[in-house]
């Protein structure tokens, strides 16, 4: 084994880039064991390792460089854990992030993708989606402009406080308190925000009121049970549901059907992926019974 190393073979023998080496020297964490006088070149010694090895596995759980610089000299295993523990709170806090973050994402982006396959006509039989490949004679193609039955997957959902609307108040005002008092009620707004009706009647009476907002979050303290529901899709700004509510009555007594239980309203197109808000797509629906 050689005695000394020049900063390429050090770097050769470690791994380590020699810019990084030479950025360490620079800033006082790691430098080699000797320059020489003529031409100031850096050579390293062979156990030299093992303070490349110290700095690249901390450095490896994200310790800043001037952490570790900190303890080089001084480090021992109580040091050691008090350092890694801070790092593991912080990582603990960053893994929950992105783990919301990606649900945040998933949410998002099934409900995208449902509204342009509602754009574009989605193939059902009996309620549930099919290939559009299968030929059959209950085979039927569902679009914004349709009312249908759809059986719907268990949903869970933040449901939030009662809204108390006043006479001639506008959608807005109860949106931003809803909004304001979102923190407060662990309620997580970058996930898409629905309107929640107590029942069909209530629906009907006043569409752009809802009794509740929701949060569809798969951490919610509510779950919009699996099963068949009465659907319809309406475009416009929030609140604007046009003919809907009197559409989606004629079919449910055209059909004998009975609605049970709240309405849902969600968004499948708002402001996160539309710059008309006139074009926002919103899908209705209540659960159904023979």
């Amino acid at each position: 084994m050689k005695e000394y190393y020049s900063v390429k073979e050090f770097a050769k023998l470690t791994g380590i880039e020699a810019s990084t080496l030479r950025f360490w020297d620079q800033i006082g964490l790691f430098s080699p064991a000797k320059r020489n006088p003529e031409n100031n070149y850096r050579y390293y010694l062979p156990d030299q390792l093992i303070t490349v090895n110290f700095v690249t596995v901390l450095s490896s759980l994200d310790i800043k460089l001037k952490e570790i610089n900190e303890i080089k000299g001084t480090r021992n295993p109580e040091k050691l854990v008090r350092l890694i523990k801070q790092k593991e709170k912080l990582l603990d806090m960053e893994m929950r992030r992105l783990r919301e973050c990606y649900s945040v994402i998933h949410t998002r982006l099934e409900m995208i993708e449902y509204g342009i396959a509602i754009e574009n006509g989605i193939r059902m039989a009996d309620g549930i989606q099919v290939n559009s490949s299968d030929a059959s004679d209950n085979v039927v193609t569902v679009d914004e402009n349709t009312i249908s039955v759809m059986y719907r997957d268990d949903m869970v959902y933040n449901l939030g406080p009662r809204i108390e609307w006043k006479d001639g108040e506008e959608f807005y005002n109860p949106f931003i308190d809803f909004g304001q008092k979102a923190n407060e009620l662990h309620i997580n707004l970058n996930f898409p925000i629905g309107g929640y009706h107590d029942d069909w009647e209530g629906f009907m009476a006043a569409p752009g009121k809802p009794h509740h907002f929701f949060s569809i979050d798969p951490t919610g303290n509510r779950t919009r049970k699996a099963g068949d529901y009465v659907i319809g899709f309406s475009r416009g700004y929030y609140g604007q549901f046009g003919d809907l509510s009197e559409r989606m009555n004629s079919y449910i007594e055209a059909n004998a059907l009975k609605a049970s239980g709240p309405v849902y309203v969600v968004y499948l197109q708002d402001e996160i992926c539309m710059m008309d808000p006139s074009q926002y797509l919103a899908q209705v629906c209540v659960a159904v019974t023979n």
